[in-house]
């Protein structure tokens, strides 16, 4: 127990330790764990026809940093970050509602406002065929979707990448070696959540939890 304390690990007891040796699967969390849990928005895609799409993405952006401003979740801040590397400023909420597992509601400028995955917008009646094809496109990269609507029509789809930690393979092989079976848990979506644990090596995946 000294040891493992040493080494960042508590352990509350020396039964716990005990029932340690009997382990047989590992279930490792995603983002921060399996990757680094320093997501990055790299793409942002504007859905619908508008005269200046460049536009468009900025108020798209800032729309969203700002609903996302009150999260504490990781690619919300990495929204967060995006606005603020462009300049972007923060806009006042009149009303928040985090929707746990799905993403947040909220009245910006007297537009109501969802942001988060495909259940929420499935959730609010918004209909999100014109994106799906986007939507599956960059899930397929490995990429975490946040969409956007705006009064119920889908305006914006966010693609937020997560890269692997350097130290995961090598810390998945030793797990291996010990003859421990290793699951994935995330709340991400069955596509994105497969395409990470394909580059590691993990078949056993937990995905929209």
């Amino acid at each position: 127990t000294g040891k493992g304390a040493e080494n960042g690990i508590l352990l509350r007891s020396g039964e716990a330790l005990e029932l340690a040796g009997k382990i047989d699967i590992v279930v490792l969390d995603k983002t921060g764990t399996i990757t680094k849990g320093q997501p990055t928005v790299t793409d942002i895609l504007v859905l619908g026809d508008h005269e200046n799409l460049k536009e468009r993405e900025t108020d798209l952006l800032q729309l969203a940093a700002s609903i996302e401003k009150a999260s504490e979740h990781p690619l919300g801040e990495a929204i967060v970050a995006e606005a603020g590397q462009r300049g972007l400023g923060i806009l006042p909420l009149d009303e928040f509602t985090a929707e746990s597992g799905m993403g947040i509601e909220a009245m910006v400028g007297g537009k109501n406002v969802l942001i988060g995955n495909s259940k929420l917008m499935e959730s609010h009646g918004v209909i999100i065929k014109k994106g799906e094809a986007d939507i599956a496109r960059l899930q397929y990269g490995s990429k975490t979707v946040v969409l956007i609507a705006v009064d119920q029509i889908l305006e914006g789809v966010i693609g937020i990448a997560d890269p692997i930690k350097d130290t995961t393979r090598e810390a998945l092989a030793k797990l291996l070696l010990m003859k421990l079976r290793i699951a994935m848990i995330t709340g991400d979506n069955q596509r994105t959540a497969s395409g990470i644990a394909k580059q590691v090596g993990i078949d056993t995946i937990l995905a929209e939890v």
